[in-house]
């Protein structure tokens, strides 16, 4: 398939394109500074740009069969939301439908997976910014007219992909570590291109 990273250069979206190669997809990179993609294949396009900037989204994400983002900015909580919202008007104008779009557990109806210390110490107080930034990117979303999914992994880990986390976690679920691979993440993202079962659904992924 033919894919658009945003997100490309982040610890997740990286893998993202990393995996999507060896999948033998066709990968669009965007990013703000090229020359941090030191990556070279003949499926793999670079595009720097703004991701603020719709028109210069849309030229990633012209032509593609799936877009995926994967943006972040630690707990600034400035770009999330932002740049999701020029992505969700690049695709509407180029007529792309797939979004897989990485948000975080705890977010929406999945803030019973957490425990204490992440509901009312790091997402309440420490990461405030950041949560609220994945709230309002997931709202846009959700009202947008397209065929999106949006994952939710617990926190980040630099472990190796293994596949054995859970898919799809209830809010009753018990016994979660809270952590999941950087690696794993970025495995299930690449699913949701060709599966459809998550398409207007929101799972939370975790070990």
């Amino acid at each position: 398939m033919r894919i658009a990273v945003f997100g490309a250069t982040g610890s997740v979206g990286r893998l993202v394109v990393e995996q999507a190669l060896e999948q033998g997809h066709e990968v669009t990179a965007f990013t703000r500074d090229a020359a941090r993609i030191t990556r070279r294949h003949d499926r793999l396009r670079v595009i720097e740009g703004d991701v603020f900037d719709s028109v210069a989204a849309q030229r990633a994400v012209r032509g593609q069969d799936a877009v995926i983002v994967t943006l972040g900015d630690g707990r600034k909580g400035l770009v999330r939301f932002g740049g999701t919202k020029a992505v969700v008007e690049a695709m509407r104008r180029t007529g792309v439908k797939r979004l897989i779009c990485q948000s975080s557990l705890g977010v929406g109806d999945s803030r019973e997976n957490l425990d204490f210390l992440w509901k009312y110490v790091f997402f309440g107080i420490l990461l405030r910014k950041a949560y609220n930034d994945h709230v309002a990117q997931e709202d846009y979303v959700r009202a947008s007219d397209l065929e999106w999914t949006i994952v939710r992994p617990s926190a980040f880990t630099d472990g190796p992909r293994t596949a054995a986390f859970h898919r799809d976690v209830r809010a009753d679920a018990k016994g979660l570590t809270l952590k999941i691979s950087r690696a794993d993440i970025a495995d299930f993202l690449l699913e949701q291109l060709t599966d459809t079962v998550y398409v207007h659904r929101t799972p939370g992924i975790s070990n």
